[in-house]
């Protein structure tokens, strides 16, 4: 154990990404630090690096040093943040209300909204890879809104031979 109580990684096995981000996560709130302002001082989008801490992106060396300094993080911490991640559907969390939300946003308004991206684009998609998540509260006098706006490059389906 360290001396804020979190599990020392020192001179062990790799750490998985969740369970880093657990940890890292763990730490942050012990500390009192939000996710903000950890984006604040890696200069990235704060959707992104709670992402990214969390285990869906790798962080850039100079991304874990900051978080490292920040939150007094072990070596092998920092070490699962730079590793790519896999990326797979975690079917726990699919449960989880919130989570359980946002599927049912696009089980209900998803059709609607490829109808929409068609006929305003043409055929393709929105990249989910080529994005960008802002997460803002907005003030409603029937209480408080989740405000999130999500930008995508349209991705046309395109047809191109293998053969030159």
């Amino acid at each position: 154990m360290t001396t804020s109580g979190t599990p020392s990684t020192a001179g062990q096995e790799p750490v998985g990404k969740s369970r880093a981000g657990e940890l890292i996560d763990e730490r942050r709130r012990e500390r009192g630090i939000t996710w903000a302002a950890l984006a604040e001082r890696t200069g990235r989008p704060v959707v992104w690096l709670t992402a990214a801490v969390l285990g869906a992106h790798p962080v850039p060396a100079k991304e874990a040093e900051v978080l490292q300094e920040a939150l007094d993080l072990e070596p092998a911490l920092v070490a699962a943040l730079r590793r790519q991640p896999t990326r797979i559907a975690d079917h726990a969390a699919l449960s989880d209300p919130t989570i359980y939300r946002f599927q049912e946003l696009i089980q209900v308004y998803g059709p609607a909204l490829k109808a929409l991206i068609h006929e305003e684009f043409g055929d393709g998609i929105m990249s989910a890879i080529n994005c960008s998540i802002d997460l803002r509260r907005g003030e409603h006098p029937g209480g408080d809104r989740v405000v999130l706006t999500i930008d995508g490059k349209f991705l046309s389906y395109d047809w191109v031979s293998s053969e030159a």
